[in-house]
């Protein structure tokens, strides 16, 4: 009771701020689809219809390693995580959606954990981060080896059954059904995994994080939502714009400063590596506090499983260390 009745508190709270940024967020979305439509597209990841853009190529020097040999495939011998079909009704934005939702290793409906939310790209679905990412695997490896706090991993979709099904292959429409998903994340999707499941209800142990388009979603939300989410992963995505455009940016206040703001993008990546670049920079002189994590590779999958490996093991300390101290106690 205590979870729904805060739930019900921070999204009344957070309405009016977030209903402006989404008009922003939208504004960008906009933008960037006008500019696709005058390019030849590239079929050659989960965002296989985002084109590579003229002039968006940027000199940036790898600093992430490449994860060891097999981080990425099914192991044999360890526990795995269970993964689940979550299908709820938006009563903000109306129809039905669909999260995957990934539980850990070992899982108890009686203990607490924290909440990871993985937002997908543009032509992306609940399944991308499973099916084209490989997280179950990548979570399971880590958890294996000591590295992961115990969490809830959800990965819904960006538009409901109906849009997607309107939308049809249709990149823009893609965009605009899912330009104010923020909002459905906010007022539908946390308040349902925080009545279905327990975990802490508070923004030490939520965190968002997203990959091309999604990582654009997830910094708008995130910044806006700072009294939200503490841990924020921008995987290949974002624009400055995001933090010029909006006077309602408070990051200083006491329970808004993020605990983590994880930039990351591949060194030949001509979609966004210049936009993350100008990102980084504007963070760095607002003197945002930040890591900037640069992968080899492209605008690709690869690039967003290193993320993942490196991004989550940093999440949730105190939930991590006491999980430490069990497998020692073990």
């Amino acid at each position: 009771m205590m979870a729904r009745n805060h739930a019900k508190t921070m999204t009344s709270r957070r309405a009016t701020r977030l209903a402006s940024f989404i008009i922003t967020i939208a504004a960008i979305c906009g933008l960037q689809s006008a500019i696709f439509a005058q390019v030849p597209k590239a079929p050659r990841s989960p965002d296989k219809d985002r084109p590579r853009t003229a002039g968006a190529a940027v000199a940036l020097a790898p600093n992430q390693p490449a994860p060891p040999a097999g981080f990425d495939v099914v192991r044999k011998g360890i526990s795995r995580g269970k993964i689940t079909t979550l299908k709820y009704e938006s009563k903000s934005a109306g129809g039905t959606f669909r999260a995957t939702v990934y539980t850990p290793p070992s899982f108890s409906p009686g203990e607490k954990y924290p909440v990871l939310y993985l937002l997908h790209g543009a032509s992306g679905d609940e399944n991308t981060w499973v099916k084209d990412i490989n997280a179950a695997a990548i979570l399971d490896n880590l958890y294996s080896a000591g590295k992961l706090a115990p969490m809830i991993v959800v990965m819904p979709s960006s538009l409901s059954v109906a849009a997607r099904k309107q939308a049809g292959d249709s990149r823009d429409a893609k965009a605009d059904a899912s330009a104010t998903f923020g909002d459905v994340l906010l007022r539908d999707l946390i308040p349902l995994v925080e009545s279905k499941y327990s975990v802490f209800p508070d923004r030490e142990h939520r965190a968002l994080a997203g990959l091309s388009r999604g990582a654009n979603l997830a910094l708008g939300v995130g910044l806006v939502g700072s009294d939200t989410f503490a841990w924020l992963g921008v995987f290949s995505g974002g624009n400055a714009r995001q933090l010029t455009d909006n006077s309602q940016l408070d990051l200083s206040s006491p329970g808004r400063q993020p605990r983590l703001l994880w930039l990351s993008v591949g060194n030949r990546d001509e979609v966004v590596g210049a936009r993350m670049a100008e990102l980084g920079a504007l963070l760095t002189k607002k003197r945002i506090p930040h890591v900037f994590r640069i992968n080899d590779g492209g605008h690709e999958p690869k690039v967003w499983m290193s993320d993942l490996y490196y991004f989550a093991p940093m999440l949730f300390p105190d939930v991590k260390a006491a999980f430490e101290r069990a497998l020692e106690n073990n």
